[in-house]
């Protein structure tokens, strides 16, 4: 299906959430990570749902920040959550204001004079170094450490450290610039799975790069983006100045972001699919790059992760309220003969629920009664057990009191049809991308007294 083919559910209007690469050009360009929806879905969608000016947007799963980018440019407050660090800087730079385009190359050129005049010391330890010999990670550092001094000031810094949330667009978009500048260097471990890459075998294959490349390559990212800022300033002029609005961009975890109760007026996002997807190994390079500025490592981030391949800890029981779908799926697993499927993959999946429902019942708590809340989910299989995330989902939601308005579905490939291993069970190819519409239960706002009349 076409991705600009318009479809209509509850009113809203639904293009093919899936990403299309003749779509990610200009500022989008810059932020092609694997996960996510095209920002002209989320603008669409937006703007038929027809909200009024002072309306707040949330995703909760705001990944690289297509959905609080197009709130922006269309008006609207808006909020982004996500776990990972990388994301909040990448949502962060996405939000840039037009009007910073012109210093932007200056800019750059100051830290690149800096990292070339006082080379930094590099720590025998420096997550670098797991992907670059000591020459590259050194000046790659010395980029990251000019930014770091050039750009983040007191409201940034605090005695706990570097508060994320708090960093400029600015400074953000310096280190959006500088991964793409080390992602490229790092091409040749790159494999058919769009978010892994294969570590060096031994020291003497960390990628060797001279600094004059690296240079370049932060240059040219750097005008690249400041291009695309003043593309984007002349469109806003064209079609007529958008509303003053506010975006917050916030490192938290769904499980537990604490809203004020019916204080969001509409959520549109795309939760972690169950295809056990390890979201931090995607962005490892990025995370060694902010390595100085994390409190946490990146292996505990990814257990925090809903849909962590890390086998959790606690001893976490199915629940009834997950709906049947669900629970049957989960039975099927724990019984199905392959090795470990009773052991890690059924735990992992006990897991990924878990959070998921716990996440489902924050969300639904912060939204007004009436409120509506788009989620966009992808099916998959476990073997040949289909593992259906759409209707799991649509349960989930109901049991939250979110109420089932419609829904649209996308057929595609999908990235297990490269795994070999696929064949040696019956299922069909591809997978289903849907776009679920909900609305908060207006008598499940009101509390069990008033619910249990409906």
């Amino acid at each position: 299906m076409a991705s600009e083919e318009k479809l209509t559910v509850a009113g809203l209007n639904i293009l093919s959430p899936k990403r299309n690469k003749r779509l990610q050009s200009g500022w989008e360009g810059f932020f092609p990570y694997y996960a996510g929806y095209p920002e002209l879905f989320a603008r669409e969608l937006l703007r038929s749902a027809q909200l009024p000016d002072d309306a707040v947007v949330l995703d909760p799963w705001n990944g690289s920040g297509t959905t609080t980018y197009a709130a922006n440019q269309l008006g609207l407050n808006s909020i982004g959550i996500d776990l990972n660090p990388v994301m909040i800087i990448v949502a962060r730079a996405r939000l840039l204001a037009p009007s910073e385009a012109d210093h932007l190359r200056p800019l750059a050129a100051n830290i690149m004079w800096h990292a070339h005049a006082s080379p930094t010391t590099l720590a025998d330890d420096d997550a670098l170094l797991d992907w670059y010999n000591p020459a590259t990670a050194r000046f790659i550092r010395g980029i990251e450490q000019n930014i770091r001094r050039s750009l983040l000031g007191s409201m940034t810094r605090s005695p706990d450290g570097i508060n994320l949330d708090r960093i400029s667009g600015t400074a953000a978009t310096m280190y959006v610039a500088l991964f793409a500048a080390c992602r490229r260097l790092a091409a040749p471990f790159r494999s058919s799975n769009p978010t892994w890459l294969r570590m060096p075998k031994s020291d003497a294959d960390r990628i060797d790069a001279p600094q004059t490349l690296i240079a370049r390559y932060f240059a040219d990212n750097v005008g690249g983006l400041s291009d695309a800022l003043v593309a984007q300033q002349d469109d806003l002029l064209r079609n007529g100045r958008r509303q003053p609005s506010q975006s917050e961009i916030a490192l938290s975890n769904t499980t537990t972001m604490d809203f004020a109760a019916h204080s969001i007026d509409f959520v549109l996002t795309s939760p972690p699919y169950c295809t056990r997807i390890d979201y931090t190994a995607a962005t490892r390079i990025e995370l060694a790059v902010l390595s100085p500025l994390l409190k946490t490592t990146a292996r505990s981030l990814g257990k925090q992760m809903i849909g962590s391949t890390q086998v959790p800890n606690d001893r976490i029981q199915v629940d009834p309220a997950w709906g049947a779908t669900c629970v049957n799926f989960l039975e099927a697993l724990k019984k199905h003969p392959s090795k470990a499927s009773s052991g890690y993959y059924y735990r992992t999946h006990l897991d990924y629920f878990d959070k998921m429902s716990r996440s489902l019942a924050r969300v639904s708590r912060a939204l007004k009664p009436g409120a509506r809340a788009i989620f966009v989910v992808q099916d998959s299989h476990y073997k040949e057990l289909h593992n259906d995330l759409p209707t799991i989902i649509t349960e989930l939601c109901d049991s939250h009191g979110l109420r089932f308005e419609g829904r649209q579905n996308f057929r595609f490939r999908s990235m297990s049809d490269i795994n070999p291993g696929r064949k040696s069970y019956q299922r069909p190819a591809g997978a289903t991308e849907t776009v679920l519409c909900f609305a908060k239960d207006v008598a499940s706002a009101l509390g069990p007294r008033f619910a249990d009349r409906r």
